[in-house]
């Protein structure tokens, strides 16, 4: 670069690399410091930090003393012909109380960008210490004694800190699994600063808000009805192993979303009084209904990596974590829906995935076993893998319905994935976002337990049946396969069947991803 007529060089000794993703402009309108000296004017267009709100640290809990509160609390009883309001009013009133007992026994612990896993209580008595002998040095600077005791604390506390740094590091990787091998490299390399979403025409951050929900969630959001909900007579009572099966499948370690209880606390309540989530969750199963309590998930925008540019929501992605409560709900529904999918003629034989006891392994056995059986027979063979695009987006909650009455479901299960489905809301978490709740179109959730199921109901009538072939799928991944006497011949046979099986999709309102499209001879 060049400011006055020769090559030149910006000193930034000083710089900060983390703010490099932030950097906007520069410029020199500052007058001259002295010899050949410019200063530079730089610009940065930083959005705004906020601290992570306080969270429970749940491996403080007083639970005796939690455990008696458990067991004295009652839930009572529904009401007796609710409406979809007044069902979520009883059913938020009573959950709150079991969440005010969890908050009024845990303490709270502040997650800032600061927070040190192996700081103790020893570190920061030693740090007062130093503080104080350093404000006392500084007071009187001709005390020699104050100096000798400003040094000794400096002594006394730095190094605790880097010895509890390199056994809290040695510990770890001591102890590191498969799991968290990528914990410790991103500890030893570091984690390269989230990117700020800046897209055009969305100046303002219920703006930007705006729009990155209307990228992540299109679609016109369907809201909930305010109806009277009647018992179904024919919905059988929920049971105490029911829901400790579900919480069995629960794991420990899953992130909570907008309630932020893991499930291990969950679990422990349901061991200490099974009739807390046993009475909070008859009512809504034999309503067929999903309370808007439980349908807020926050959205965690993140930055894809390796993206020429960042001025468009295309390079992002959303990771939505959904209540662990509703999940105990949709893992009970899961279980009972799927018990009456095969019998009902819901799905396909040759789907598999989110299905029990069919999974990649019986795909790939089923694709092969067939292969091989063609071969045999002197046929050519041709298989045409296709991937639904944005899938679990596109599921219509009308159509998904339609299907599971035609099949005679039972009509407190079709009642409750209506519910389940409509009237959703999210809320997008990223540096400086508005972190509202605001409704949106989900189709089925990503990361629900009953989501993948109801999926595969709603994408069973893309199979179609092929002559000395098969249409297999796994979830939203399909296989057209054929076979003949040459490639040429099964060339013409896929582009015969093809647009059976997009008009297929077409009708559901879902279609292919041509990029992940493969033919394989």
């Amino acid at each position: 670069m060049s400011l006055i007529g020769r090559p030149g060089v910006i000193d930034l000794a000083f710089a900060c690399p983390l703010l490099a993703p932030y950097f906007t402009e520069w410029s020199a309108p500052l007058p001259s410091t002295g010899s050949d000296h410019i200063p530079i004017l730089l610009r940065f267009e930083a959005p705004l930090f906020r601290a992570p709100p306080p969270v429970p640290n749940w491996a403080l809990t007083d639970w005796p003393t939690l455990e008696s509160s458990l067991k004295a609390t009652l839930i009572p009883p529904a009401p007796s012909i609710p409406t979809t309001h007044s069902m979520d009013i009883w059913f938020k009133t009573n959950l709150d109380r079991i969440t005010a007992e969890l908050a009024l026994h845990t303490l709270m612990k502040r997650v800032t960008f600061q927070s040190k896993p192996w700081w103790s209580d020893l570190l920061s008595q030693l740090r007062r210490a130093y503080n104080s002998a350093l404000h006392s040095s500084k007071a009187d600077r001709f005390q020699a004694a104050l100096l000798a005791s400003a040094r000794a604390a400096r002594t006394a506390y730095f190094k605790p800190v880097k010895k509890a740094k390199r056994d809290h590091w040695s510990t770890f990787l001591a102890t590191a699994t498969p799991q968290t091998v990528w914990t410790a490299k991103r500890f030893a390399v570091g984690r390269p600063p989230p990117r700020f979403p800046e897209l055009p025409g969305a100046t303002t951050p219920p703006e930007l808000n705006r729009a990155l929900l209307d990228h992540f969630f299109p679609g016109n959001p369907i809201g909930s009805f305010n109806s009277v909900l009647l018992p179904f007579r024919d919905c059988p009572a929920l049971a105490a192993d029911e829901i400790g099966r579900a919480l069995a499948h629960s794991s420990p370690s899953s992130a909570p979303g907008p309630d932020m209880t893991p499930n291990s606390v969950w679990k422990r309540i349901h061991w200490v009084a099974p009739h807390l989530i046993q009475d909070l969750l008859a009512p809504l199963i034999a309503h067929g209904c999903h309370p808007p309590a439980l349908k807020t998930a926050d959205g965690i925008v993140l930055d894809k990596p390796g993206k020429p540019s960042y001025d468009s929501p295309s390079s992002f992605r959303v990771i939505v974590l959904l209540q662990t409560f509703s999940k105990i709900l949709e893992r009970i529904m899961n279980s009972r829906l799927s018990c009456v999918a095969r019998l009902a003629g819901l799905l396909n034989p040759h789907q598999c995935g989110s299905l029990a006891g069919l999974s990649t392994s019986d795909a790939t056995t089923t694709l092969i076993h067939e292969v091989k059986t063609l071969q045999m027979a002197g046929k050519k063979v041709s298989t045409l893998f296709l991937n639904i695009k944005s899938g679990f987006d596109n599921v219509n909650p009308s159509t998904l319905c339609s299907m599971l009455k035609a099949k005679a479901v039972n009509p407190y299960l079709v009642s409750w994935a209506r519910s389940f489905l409509t009237g959703r809301t999210c809320r997008l978490r990223y540096q400086s976002s508005p972190r509202v709740f605001a409704p949106v179109a989900v189709g089925t959730l990503q990361g629900s337990p009953v989501s993948p199921l109801l999926f595969v109901i709603y994408v069973s009538r893309l199979h179609c049946e092929i002559p000395q072939g098969l249409t297999l799928s796994y979830i939203d991944d399909f296989g057209l396969t054929v076979s003949s006497s040459s490639y040429r011949r099964n060339i013409q046979s896929l582009q015969k069947h093809y647009p059976v099986l997009k008009a297929r999709g077409a009708r559901l309102g879902v279609g292919f991803s041509i990029p992940k499209t493969e033919l394989i001879h």
